[in-house]
């Protein structure tokens, strides 16, 4: 059986993630067993130590250790979706390590899921969205050239959206939209908008207090 410290150098064999979008779209592939399932996760006991853990990767269902045999791998996303798309998992392919296995189909996948929940977020201004880019081109050109006038303009731009954000959410909430639309627009599930938007309230009130 492929142990973790072997996974973990397989880099997006393992999970995919937009940085946009964060935790609430991370992709992973997953295991189908032969009648198109999702298997359990397993549990390894740690011996007479005490202890165990619960996992559920994909490399770990192949037929050892009390695992379930996998067939077919296919992708999955946080958010709950899953690709409508099966591949077929050859475990003669794996000879070090789950690198071994190709598995770019799922990934391409995953990155059409992601494109699809891009366009259904709230679209920027054409100018503003020019104007995030150029200041990323120009405080990363910074970085390196003058890396202190880098850093006051990055904190520049933190003092901005600490002012903007609270304002921004509470107006947000004060629309009266549900939490499923608030979501969407944001290219989040419902609980980390809920999330964000009480992150920035809070820091909103705080900062309040610290000025009065």
């Amino acid at each position: 059986m492929t142990t973790n410290s072997d996974s973990r150098r397989c880099g997006d064999h393992m999970s995919w993630t937009a940085k946009e979008f964060g935790a609430s779209h991370e992709g992973v592939p997953v295991a189908l067993l032969a009648d198109g399932s999702e298997p359990k996760p397993v549990y390894f006991d740690a011996g007479s130590g005490g202890g165990g853990k619960t996992v559920s990767d994909w490399w770990i269902y192949d037929g050892q250790s009390r695992a379930p045999l996998a067939t077919h791998l296919r992708s999955s996303c946080a958010c709950g979706w899953r690709g409508e798309q099966r591949y077929v998992l050859d475990w003669s392919e794996m000879i070090d390590s789950p690198c071994d296995i190709d598995i770019s189909g799922p990934r391409e996948d995953w990155k059409r899921h992601i494109e699809e929940v891009r366009a259904r977020t709230v679209p920027l201004p054409v100018e503003l969205e020019a104007l995030l880019e150029r200041l990323e081109q120009q405080i990363s050109a910074l970085a390196d050239d003058a890396p202190l006038a880098a850093l006051r303009a990055v904190a520049a731009l933190e003092r901005i959206t600490e002012d903007i954000a609270p304002h921004a959410a509470c107006a947000a909430e004060a629309d009266d939209l549900s939490w499923s639309t608030i979501a969407t627009a944001l290219g989040l599930t419902e609980k980390e908008a809920q999330s964000r938007l009480l992150h920035h309230q809070l820091k909103g009130m705080g900062s309040r207090r610290v000025r009065l």
